[in-house]
């Protein structure tokens, strides 16, 4: 499996989705996949966003498989002055102690796929999920969090060696639950990328992917940061 993801990487593109065009089409694959599940409803536009997706420390990206987009998955990082991020909303009792305690965390959600890119390319979801860990190591993230339905929890478990750390319980804007798990990426890391060596990746291909900069995306007058983040 570990080959065939590496082999299937060359046929990968990480899209940060600035322009309105980019995030509109992530925002409609967002909603097929989640309307193919019931998780929403059908709305006239097509489209599924949320406020969220307007937080400065929010990255939205797209996955690009031979330039067609295959899948999409949402970023939020905690960094001083903007410590919101959307799973805290949730889950305040679990995730407000860790921001509070100066912990960064990457917060990775709207985690969707083409189902026929998904056929195509069953290596997709291996893809996708080396966006956020990726970003553990670019912005020396602490712990990696992940709301996901309790059905998928067994795939991070077995993945990463997630934890659950908060009951399912819905998430605004679906109608279906979701159950909060974590990583301690510092103790995970060595595992992780022995098992899977895609996870790895050079410092040079993360820089081409999130800026060269710690937080090429704060506003001006946010705090500016002089390297990778770390508690």
């Amino acid at each position: 499996m570990a080959d065939r993801v590496l082999r299937s990487l060359e046929r990968i593109e990480y899209r940060l989705a600035t322009s309105a065009d980019d995030r509109d089409r992530v925002f409609n694959l967002r909603y097929r996949a989640y309307l193919r599940e019931g998780a929403i409803a059908q709305s006239d536009d097509e489209r599924f966003t949320d406020p969220v997706d307007d937080h400065p420390n929010c990255l939205i990206f797209g996955v690009y498989a031979d330039g067609d987009l295959a899948g999409a998955i949402r970023l939020g990082i905690t960094v001083p002055g903007l410590p919101q991020i959307p799973t805290a909303q949730v889950f305040p009792d679990a995730v407000l102690p860790l921001i509070e305690a100066g912990h960064v965390l990457v917060d990775p959600t709207r985690f969707v796929a083409d189902p026929l890119w998904s056929r195509a390319l069953p290596e997709l979801a291996y893809l996708t999920l080396r966006l956020p860990w990726l970003a553990m190591e670019h912005f020396g993230a602490d712990i990696m969090l992940a709301a996901v339905r309790p059905e998928h929890y067994p795939f991070y478990r077995r993945l990463w060696g997630n934890t659950v750390v908060a009951p399912a319980t819905l998430y605004p804007g679906l109608s279906k639950p979701v159950m909060l798990s974590q990583l301690d990426y510092a103790s995970a890391a060595p595992r992780v990328e022995r098992l899977y060596p895609f996870f790895r990746a050079r410092e040079d291909e993360r820089a081409a992917i999130f800026g060269t900069s710690a937080m090429p995306w704060l506003p001006l007058g946010a705090p500016a940061m002089a390297g990778p983040l770390r508690a």
